[in-house]
């Protein structure tokens, strides 16, 4: 099922067939080190079972979507966890795992999405991340669709920079946006 389409990606369900490229992602050292990690060694029969198992158990506490361009080809995945009904926020995650749509605006277009449909239709008020320092690209991606810096953490190896953003500011920046585009000049 499509939940949400916007200038360059939808956001759809996961499905199964999915999991033979989040696999090979998650075993890719590069990508791993973009997002902290360590690549997986487990087998991809053991994956296939962890994956299927996530598919079929809903998870009351996640949100989570697979991109694909609007030629319907699967680039990566976006999430929203550790949902924490009390303080009313949760922490959000992407990955386009495919590298040739780095760069290229994909990321934003998703990211963009997911915010929305969270906002829209949960009653979260505030979403956060942790990015590694270096990533700046990831950086100046998270910016653009309205995250602010609001802190660091290291966690062994690794430093991180702490973003934040508000049901409020993401009104007023998408506020922003819509007055920045040129149709709306006219």
């Amino acid at each position: 099922m499509i939940h949400t389409q916007g200038k360059l990606t939808r956001l759809r369900d996961k499905r199964l067939e999915d999991a033979s490229l989040d696999y090979a992602w998650q075993t890719d050292p590069e990508l791993s080190h973009l997002d902290a990690a360590e690549p997986l060694t487990i087998s991809f029969r053991t994956f296939l079972g962890e994956y299927i198992f996530v598919l079929e158990n809903s998870l009351s506490l996640r949100v989570q979507f697979g991109i694909e361009t609007l030629r319907g080809e699967y680039i990566g995945y976006c999430a929203c966890y550790n949902l924490d009904i009390a303080a009313s926020e949760a922490e959000v995650g992407i990955m386009i795992g495919q590298k040739e749509y780095w760069g290229k605006g994909y990321g934003n277009d998703a990211l963009g999405l997911m915010i929305d449909y969270v906002f829209e239709k949960t009653s979260l008020k505030r979403l956060h991340l942790k990015t590694l320092q270096s990533n700046i690209r990831a950086q100046q991606s998270f910016r653009k669709c309205g995250f602010k810096p609001c802190g660091e953490k290291e966690s062994g190896l690794h430093r991180f920079m702490l973003m934040g953003l508000s049901k409020a500011d993401w009104l007023k920046h998408k506020s922003l946006q819509a007055e920045d585009c040129p149709a709306n000049k006219l």
